[in-house]
Formats: C-alpha cells, sequence, structure tokens
C-alpha cells in the first residue's frame, strides 16, 4: 500500500523495531509537544496557548520534563498566568465555605471518593495535564490508523506479527479499540495471531531478563550476554510502557 501523511507517523514506529510501536509515537508526540510548549516557536507567549495551559495545567510528570527542558522565562511565562488562574479558582472554591468534622462511618476509603469541596478540586487539578489531554486526543487516531493498516496492507500486517509486539499498557488499549471498530468477522481473525504474539515477546523478555540475573554469577562471567544488555529497561518498558533508560529531554 502507498505511503499516506496519515500512515507514515507509525509505519515509523513500526520500523524502529522497539518493543512497543504506541510507546515510539508516544515518546515522538511529547517530545513535539514540549518544543510546542517551551520551545523557540515561543507559542508560551500565544494567549489562546497561555489560555489552555493555564485552564488545564500539567501533572506532576510533565512539570519535572518541562523543568528538566530547560527554558526559565517560557516555564515562568507559563508558572505566572497559570498562578493567576489558579488563585482565582482556589478563592472561589473556599469562599464562604464551612466544615464538619465527618463521623467515623462518613470518611472515604479512597482519595478519589473524596467529598471535601477543596479536596476533589486539587484532586481534579492533579488529573489535568495539557500535554497528557493533547496526547489522548490524537491517541485514537494512531489506533484507527493500525486497524486500518493492519486489515488493508498485508505488508503492514506481516512486519507486525514479525514484530516485539507491545506493551502490555498499550496492548489492553488497542484490544479495547479493536473491539469497538472491528466486525465480528475481523475480530475473530485479528485477536489470535496478535495472543500468540505477546505470549512469545513476554516470553522472550522473560528469558532475556533471567539470563541477566545468570550473568552475575561467577561461573557465568566470560559468557555470552545474548541480549540481555538492556533487559532491565526494555522488561520495564514491556510492562508499563515508557523509556526508562531515556535520557532527559532538553532544548535544542
Amino acid at each position: 500500500m502507498k505511503e499516506k501523511l496519515y500512515t507514515i507517523p507509525l509505519n515509523d514506529a513500526v520500523n524502529a523495531g522497539d518493543e512497543c510501536p504506541f510507546c515510539f509515537i508516544e515518546r515522538k508526540l511529547e517530545q513535539d509537544l514540549m518544543d510546542f510548549v517551551l520551545g523557540s516557536g515561543s507559542s508560551y507567549m500565544e494567549s489562546d496557548i497561555r489560555s489552555d495551559t493555564d485552564k488545564f495545567g500539567f501533572c506532576r510528570a510533565h512539570f519535572k520534563k518541562m523543568f528538566d527542558y530547560g527554558n526559565t522565562l517560557g516555564n515562568a511565562w507559563i508558572l505566572k498566568t497559570h498562578y493567576q488562574e489558579t488563585i482565582k479558582e482556589m478563592k472561589k472554591k473556599m469562599q464562604g465555605k464551612s466544615f464538619v468534622k465527618k463521623g467515623f462511618f462518613d470518611k472515604k476509603k479512597t482519595s478519589t471518593e473524596r467529598s471535601n469541596t477543596i479536596g476533589k478540586w486539587t484532586l481534579e487539578r492533579e488529573a489535568s495535564c495539557y500535554i497528557c489531554n493533547r496526547f489522548k486526543n490524537d491517541y485514537p487516531r494512531y489506533m484507527d490508523t493500525f486497524l486500518y493498516l493492519y486489515e488493508k496492507d498485508p505488508s503492514f500486517k506481516e512486519k507486525i506479527l514479525a514484530s516485539k509486539g507491545f506493551c502490555l499498557s498499550h496492548f489492553g488499549d488497542l484490544c479495547e479499540h479493536a473491539e469497538d471498530k472491528l466486525s465480528q468477522k475481523q475480530l475473530d481473525t485479528f485477536f489470535p495471531p496478535l495472543f500468540s504474539l505477546m505470549k512469545n515477546n513476554m516470553t522472550r523478555l522473560y528469558e532475556d531478563i533471567s539470563w541477566l540475573i545468570e550473568k552475575f554469577d561467577y561461573e557465568n562471567k566470560d559468557a555470552d550476554w545474548k541480549n540481555s544488555k538492556d533487559a532491565l529497561q526494555r522488561g520495564m518498558q514491556k510492562l508499563k510502557g515508557g523509556y526508562p533508560a531515556d535520557s532527559v529531554y532538553k532544548k535544542r
């Protein structure tokens, strides 16, 4: 099938030969968004962008990555107006509030069941992030493209079935998306080869990690590392996604 503009990122991800093509796409999109928010284009000075970053803020993980990125002035501008919005919201939430001590049986069990208005508000803010939101909006489109190529392009399907599979997190998303989008007839042929692919590759990672442990035995000090040298980061990625061994992404 002739490559089209919207298929290029996914084909690039598959051709990278990574543990998960969706991890590859997620990292690329995140880096592009970091460049967009804080890079040389200075989008943080545009009122519509700042309006969104003021409203949604950033999660803890992305605040850390923004700090590491290295644009002190850009981060400061984003924080300044975000603080203005946050203080305004906080004052509204606090206005005219009185609180009564809960009885023992009234206490909520988990943080997601908070009944206190301030507690609920802070929890909602922790879950809100401009960069996460942008990725979530784009993510289903990549899932759609994957299913389209897998069903329509034999060479793409062949590459997938010869690949290292997916991380468990993205594989779960793919299974959910497939059930929503594919017909029963398509599902009957979609899942069996992918299940086999995942079982084989999870076993491969297990064996790589097991051999990494064995290499610490004195008797194996001169033995071949096989594929175990980077098994730790690949093993972590396979279970949860992401790139544990990545260096900090900085402003270029």
